[in-house]
């Protein structure tokens, strides 16, 4: 018992070292750990519960329904990314008036967005033919259309609620912006238990729980954050917004947005090139060995996630020294990662077996190590990218990506098509057209940090 409560000493006299940006982020990290464990707990259990209050059928009804209004979040345009440095960068400041100003010109703009979005909808909706769209029965139509106005007022109250995660991210307090999250899931969680012990199975019923439950949970987080919480100062008001703030953060959004938009595209295209030229069922190969590997970047994205607004407050108070130590530490843990996933590639043919059931799948070892190859190398520009994204030097980026997904698909079907290769050289060809992420976002990294270079690297 003594051993125990000195090695619990121990541990939060590590925890409590060092200078204050980075005690918040290691108290983030160990936080983000306890949360993300809880969300997945609570997502292994919602999926089997919700499949069993309606069936698998009606349960596919509701993710591609989901799925094609979730694409109307794109309507963001990045702004609450931009959100996020801009509040990070007048708080680092001292500028809390400011701070404020960007939170309440960012709901006014994002309310107009959103409310002219939904009003669109309910117009359109009316005209849509889900059942001919989703090839279901003809009786199916009017319950697909209701629940898809469900969806998409959920979807719009969302994205403009969920500023108060941004703004608890952008104060490097990612895990607290996560556990908003997870308290939407156990919300639904519980909805969803309810409903399976006092209702007949319905979509409307479990769009409506699955959906209201996060709002809740929003709309509860915003009057505890901006009412009653540590951000009364930056609550949003109608009389400290300037649309003329506007600008900057859509400058700095629509890049983020463009951004996002390339790395969405290169995803889905891969999907599209593999069932063309190998099968659907290369499709679920592919997908598997994506998620598989993609647990390293999981694991280091949480690590990684305190690094970005952390960032943006070292680099305007020129603490350049902090930036170089928080890179050193982030390529340890690349190294440890680069060994889990290297034990993860040797017994990956055993995991696929216990995960899937003998004989489900077959995924050939060459898809493997090209998967495992590709996520080391994401990791590894992982940190220089956030850095990079957290001080806006975004421009580089922003080239790159636009180049990117033209890059992937040419380099992809060269491979498929001239070379004979096989599914893995979607691996290979984003890996390729990722240049941004392996060699020049660390070399733009290091002309900024080690040259003090500015002009075209620091835009």
């Amino acid at each position: 018992m003594q051993l125990i409560q000195i090695q619990i000493k121990n541990v939060r006299s590590a925890i409590n070292k060092g200078h204050t940006r980075s005690i918040k982020a290691k108290k983030n990290i160990i936080a983000s750990i306890l949360i993300k464990g809880v969300s997945i707990g609570i997502s292994i259990i919602l999926v089997p519960l919700t499949i069993n209050y309606i069936n698998p059928s009606r349960y596919g009804i509701w993710l591609t329904v989901s799925s094609i209004i979730g694409w109307f979040s794109f309507f963001d345009v990045g702004l609450t990314q931009g959100l996020r440095n801009k509040f990070a960068e007048a708080k680092a400041k001292g500028e809390d008036e400011n701070a404020q100003i960007y939170v309440s010109t960012t709901y006014a703009v994002l309310v107009i967005i959103f409310f002219t979005l939904w009003t669109l909808f309910i117009f359109i909706n009316q005209f849509l033919n889900w059942s001919s769209l989703l090839n279901l029965p003809v009786q199916m139509g009017s319950e697909i259309s209701e629940m898809a106005l469900i969806v998409i007022t959920y979807f719009c109250m969302q994205f403009v609620l969920n500023i108060v995660s941004t703004i608890v991210i952008a104060d490097q307090r990612p895990a607290i912006g996560n556990l908003i999250g997870v308290l939407g899931q156990f919300a639904s969680l519980i909805a969803i238990f309810i409903l399976v012990k006092t209702t007949q199975g319905s979509l409307i019923r479990l769009s409506i729980a699955l959906c209201l439950s996060p709002i809740v949970v929003y709309i509860g987080a915003n009057y505890f954050f901006f009412v009653k919480g540590p951000y009364k100062n930056y609550r949003p008001k109608w009389s400290k917004v300037r649309f003329s703030y506007a600008k900057g953060l859509f400058n700095l959004g629509i890049i983020f947005f463009v951004i996002q938009i390339a790395n969405v595209l290169q995803f889905e295209t891969a999907n599209i090139i593999i069932a063309r030229n190998f099968g659907t069922a290369n499709v679920t190969s592919y997908n598997i060995v994506y998620k598989y590997f993609g647990l390293l970047n999981m694991i280091f994205l949480i690590f990684l996630n305190p690094f970005w607004s952390a960032s943006t407050e070292a680099y305007l108070n020129e603490d350049l020294s902090w930036i170089k130590n928080a890179m050193k530490k982030y390529n340890l843990l690349n190294a440890i990662l680069l060994i889990l996933g290297f034990c993860m590639l040797i017994f990956s043919q055993q995991i696929y077996t216990l995960w899937l059931g003998k004989g489900t799948i077959n995924i050939s070892f060459a898809l493997s190590f090209w998967g495992f190859a590709y996520f080391n190398l994401s990791v590894f520009g992982g940190k220089f990218v956030s850095f990079l994204n957290g001080i806006s030097a975004l421009r580089i980026q922003f080239i790159a990506n636009l180049i990117s997904p033209f890059l992937y698909v040419v380099i992809a079907l060269l491979l498929i098509n001239y070379y004979k290769m096989g599914v893995y050289s979607l691996f290979i060809a984003a890996a390729v057209s990722n240049f941004n992420t392996f060699f020049l976002a660390p070399l733009q990294y290091y002309k900024i940090i080690y040259k003090k270079k500015r002009g075209i690297w620091t835009k």
